[in-house]
């Protein structure tokens, strides 16, 4: 099966099987889909990194060595150092499915990215796909 249709199939469909395939795909492979959708849309590498970074606390070296040993896609979001609280505040529709109404927490964690990457590429500013509580 190829690599590429893993992904689709991981960032697009839940359900017990395909988590079962977020597992197995290597964490570099996610993040090639991801740059690449953001990319043929005008944004950078740079901008998807920070949104990886903002949403799971990982910062430049802890994303170069997670890229390098292999790392599948469930552990990197599993292994995340500080997942940022904030996350929850992400909302919407990923393929026809509510991120926030995602049960897996893996698979949640996942779509949260799709999300990100989504609106980037969309040219929503980064101010504003990078939430932030309101603080009152």
């Amino acid at each position: 099966m190829n690599v590429s249709f893993i992904i689709r199939e991981v960032l697009y469909e839940g359900g017990f099987y395909r988590r079962k395939a977020a597992d197995r795909v290597p964490s570099e492979n996610g993040r090639t889909h991801l740059v690449n959708k953001a990319v043929r849309k005008g944004r950078t590498e740079a901008e998807v990194r920070e949104a990886v970074c903002w949403l799971t606390g990982y910062g430049g070296e802890d994303l170069e060595r997670a890229r390098t040993e292999g790392v599948c896609y469930g552990d990197f979001f599993r292994n995340a150092p500080r997942p940022n609280p904030d996350r929850t505040l992400i909302r919407g529709v990923v393929c026809g499915v509510r991120v926030e109404e995602v049960a897996d927490p893996l698979m949640r964690e996942i779509r949260y990215l799709d999300k990100l990457v989504d609106e980037l590429a969309r040219g929503k500013p980064m101010e504003k796909v990078l939430r932030k509580q309101e603080v009152k």
